[in-house]
């Protein structure tokens, strides 16, 4: 698969097809000096828990990994926080409306979207919602699904930076519930 510099011939600002790869993530123009640095797009991650001790996954309708695992979110919108974009996500795949957002931690990534891998810098966001009543499941999601959290296998979670944000969330979960008794 091409870097996705490569995919970048001309530069944006003077049309020049001297745009040439300085290193691994940046590019500069040998006419106009232009240079354009390939930065992780923002991701939002939700982890959200029921008064069960259950964690809200749901089913990816699309691809990449369509069938899989994983946890609301999606990429921010330009002109929004993270915290606004999680609130957003979680709106439009599961109905909930978030109340309260806690930045817990973030994970590098990369996610394949029309042939071109983007990377990702994916923010993992602990939220409460008001209420559970009205979860269903649309847009990016095919299905929502309360698991219990010794019933959560990282490895059915499709997207790399979900897994091992899983294993994470997990590992602080258990010594948490172990210092609370």
């Amino acid at each position: 698969m091409k870097h996705p510099l490569e995919l970048f011939r001309f530069c944006p600002r003077c049309g020049a097809d001297r745009f040439d790869i300085q290193d691994e993530k940046s590019k500069r123009c040998a006419a106009c000096g232009f240079e354009y640095y390939l930065n992780p797009s923002a991701a939002t991650v939700a982890l959200i828990v029921n008064e069960q001790d259950e964690l809200l996954v749901v089913k990816r309708a699309k691809a990449p990994a369509k069938g899989t695992l994983d946890l609301p979110g999606g990429f921010a919108d330009i002109g929004e926080t993270s915290e606004e974009g999680i609130v957003r996500e979680v709106l439009e795949e599961t109905g909930l409306h978030v109340t309260s957002v806690r930045y817990l931690f973030s994970e590098s990534n990369t996610y394949l979207y029309s042939g071109l891998l983007i990377p990702t810098l994916d923010q993992f966001f602990f939220c409460e919602v008001d209420s559970t009543t009205n979860l269903h499941a649309h847009d990016d999601a095919a299905e929502c699904l309360w698991i219990p959290f010794h019933k959560l296998h990282p490895d059915q979670f499709g997207l790399d930076s979900i897994s091992r944000g899983i294993k994470v969330f997990l590992s602080k979960h258990t010594r948490n519930t172990r210092h609370n008794h």
